[in-house]
Parts: C-alpha cells; structure tokens; sequence
C-alpha cells in the first residue's frame, strides 16, 4: 500500500529543524536529504514521484519546494542565486512557528498582489500570475530539460551527452560501448584527479522517467567486477533508497550516482545546453553580517 505522504505545510517545522542541523543553511538537496533522515521516512514514501513524464522530482521534494516558498514570503527564509537557503535573523529569534499561520499570511499576500496587479496591468494579468510558479520558480528549466533528456533525444544522442558532460568535467579517453553490448556498460573513461591520480571508471547511462532500483545496481557492479576502479551510474530518473544503499555496500566496488536533478544541475554548471541569463547588482548588508 502506497504511505500517505504529509502535506507541504506539515514539512514546514522539519524544513526549519534540517536547516538547524546543517548549521543554518543548506543547497537544497542537503535539506532534502535532512528531512528525510530526521523524520525517518519509508522507502515507498521517497520514492513517489511528482509527475514522472515532467521531470525526475519526488513528491517529498515537490512539497518542500512549496514549503521553502511559503516560508521565504513569510520572511523566515532567504536563497542565493547559488541556490543556498538558510535562515535569517527572524527564524533564529523565532520560538515557535504555526505552519496554518504562514499559509493563511502567505495566501492574503497572494491575493492581495495579483489584486494589485490586475488593477495596474488589466484583467489580463491574471493569467500570467501563476501562484504555482512560485514554488516551480526553480524547477522549470528541470521540467523542460526533462522532457528532452527523455522523450526527444535518442538513447545514443544520450550517450553522447554523457561522454561530452564527462569529458567537460576533466575525464580523459572516454569511449562510448554500449551499442556493442558490452554486459551493460554503457561506456569507459579516465577520471584525474588534480593531474596526480587517476581511476578507471566504467559507466551506465539510462534514461529513466523512474526509479532506479537495487537489481539493476547489482547487475551494473556484476558487470564491471574486476574492469575498472569505480563504477559511475547516471540517470534522468531518480535512485530508490535500496539503490544507493547497494551502491554503496561495505566490500563492494563502489559505484557513485547521478540523478537527473544533478545531471541537470551538472549540465547548468558546466554551460552545455542550458545558458544562465542574469544581470547582477551587488550591495552588501552590513545588518547581514552583523546577525550571523
């Protein structure tokens, strides 16, 4: 039976305890990774997804996402253009926070800003203000890259992509082989570290709208046993909790993971196929460093 996920408001309170326990700030996938450890969520649970044909997003992390929204309008949070969150001086002064307060405060301001709106541009500008796209605000580049990634691009053209990302992120001789079958092996590269250490790393790519589970993991390690120094697993899906406790099992080669959020991300980062298009003015906040 599939568990009932808690609402976003419910995850307002544990949002605040992760963010304390990493020390007052976090990216939002150390926040993710928080909350589910301090509230000790089931398995099924984490591996609901939101809307698989759109991007790789949990449910959880679709609800957090709405939860450091409202939290943000309520001024108990704050993010960088890094994509950091961390509590400002208000959530450190505050003793007790009710999640139905902040829903009701946040959804009066809505209202009365697309009120304000629609009186200055027309009735028209209510269309073009989406309260979802508060919470997607982060998320929409994700949902269209998505959608490429996995139903537009073939599976060679991903591979392709994969071999550039690698050799973009310093990999050397990468080779692609996994049209040749070679046991599920996608593909082979050199990983150096700083020009000093290198690893032979073998490869799977797929291109998944789900989850990733623990059977596939153990065939990937079976078929790199004894070829390579790592193994790296990349999909645009996500990994099942049992997924990355079997990469990552005491006396196992070891396998590192990229999910499709962090493939994403890697892709961002690294400028391939996804521009960043911002124009920055700087102040600083004397009151800022003053709190910290």
């Amino acid at each position: 039976m599939t568990s009932k996920i808690v609402s976003f408001d419910q995850l307002m309170q544990p949002l605040l305890r992760a963010l304390q326990e990493l020390g007052g700030s976090g990216s939002i996938e150390e926040i993710y990774d928080k909350v589910v450890e301090l509230e000790k969520f089931p398995d099924e649970m984490i591996a609901q997804l939101h809307d698989a044909e759109k991007s790789n997003q949990t449910e959880i992390a679709y609800r957090l996402a709405w939860a450091r929204t409202y939290l943000k309008k309520y001024g108990v949070l704050e993010n960088s253009s890094r994509g950091i969150w961390s509590l400002n001086q208000k959530a450190k002064e505050l003793k007790n926070l009710d999640p139905q307060k902040v829903v009701h405060f946040v959804r009066a301001l809505d209202k009365k800003e697309k009120a304000s709106a629609i009186e200055k541009q027309g009735s028209n500008a209510e269309a073009d203000i989406s309260h979802s796209a508060e919470a997607s605000e982060e998320q929409a580049w994700q949902q269209q890259l998505h959608v490429i990634l996995t139903q537009k691009l073939t599976p060679a053209a991903f591979e392709r992509l994969v071999q550039r990302v690698l050799r973009e992120s310093g990999f050397t001789q990468v080779e692609v082989t996994g049209r040749s079958g070679d046991g599920g092996i996608d593909g082979r590269g050199i990983a150096r570290i700083n020009g000093l250490m290198s690893f032979h790393v073998l490869f799977q790519c797929k291109r998944y709208k789900g989850s990733v589970g623990a059977g596939e993991m153990r065939d990937f390690r079976g078929a790199m046993m004894g070829r390579a120094d790592k193994g790296l697993f990349i999909t645009t899906g996500t990994f099942s909790p049992a997924a990355v406790k079997e990469a990552t099992r005491d006396g196992a080669p070891p396998i590192d993971l990229l999910d499709g959020t962090e493939f994403a991300d890697k892709l961002k980062e690294l400028g391939i196929g996804v521009q960043t298009k911002t124009v920055q003015v700087f102040t600083v906040d004397e009151a800022w460093f003053l709190n910290i």
